[in-house]
């Protein structure tokens, strides 16, 4: 029983720290959606026609964006709109609604890190004084955060697919956006990385609870 619960603290200790690294490296990045205008630019009428003599080309429009900003490649990065001040921009119903998508995701995101912060210490109490509730209650805090990943990740995904749609209905030549790439970048990866591995931590503490519990009623008997 000792090896096991041993094994047990091990595995969550690795996983809650590897979850934390990963979303705190998530969040801070900007690669979460990704902007390809190569093929678009290639078969523009402009590059088409330019001759080796002619080397000035514009500015690719190739961009990639995070939870805060949008960069370009040849240009720095640029903060994106800020969510918590509707109420000083006249916008419309659609773009409010996306403004508070933004704002949603970008507060359970980090939120989520407080509550891995908290975890951590709530775990390492529980392991060092073998206590049975306190391991329960960290094992139910690191599911409830891998519920706020998710839902943070989740509400971003249909941000992004709400965000296309609005571009699509402001662009009048839609056959452009067939030869633009759209995709989901590495820095949302490490974010479903980050909720499986939040998500196990939270599934070791409550198996840790329940050898301890074991144990203990073990010791009881004897």
């Amino acid at each position: 029983m000792r090896v096991r619960l041993g094994a047990l603290a091990g595995a969550a200790a690795l996983s809650g720290a590897l979850s934390f690294v990963l979303l705190a490296a998530a969040i801070g990045t900007d690669f979460w959606y990704i902007i390809d205008t190569e093929r678009l630019e290639k078969s523009s009428p402009g590059a088409q026609g330019q001759g080796p003599a002619n080397r000035s080309q514009p500015e690719p429009l190739s961009s990639h964006s995070g939870l805060w900003r949008t960069c370009r490649v040849q240009s720095s990065c640029t903060p994106l709109m800020n969510p918590f001040w509707q109420e000083n921009v006249t916008v419309s119903d659609s773009s409010r609604q996306l403004l508070t998508m933004h704002g949603t995701f970008v507060i359970l995101l980090p939120l989520s890190l407080i509550m891995m912060v908290f975890g951590g210490m709530t775990g390492f109490l529980s392991f060092l004084l073998r206590a049975h509730l306190l391991l329960l209650l960290t094992g139910t805090l690191f599911l409830f955060g891998a519920m706020v990943t998710l839902s943070g990740i989740s509400i971003y995904i249909a941000y992004s697919a709400a965000a296309f749609r609005e571009a699509a209905c402001l662009l009048e030549e839609r056959a452009l956006l067939d030869q633009v790439d759209i995709r989901f970048g590495w820095s949302l990866a490490l974010g479903w990385i980050s909720f499986v591995s939040e998500l196990l931590t939270g599934v070791a503490f409550l198996a840790a609870a329940r050898v301890l519990s074991l144990r203990q009623g073990q010791d009881q008997a004897v």
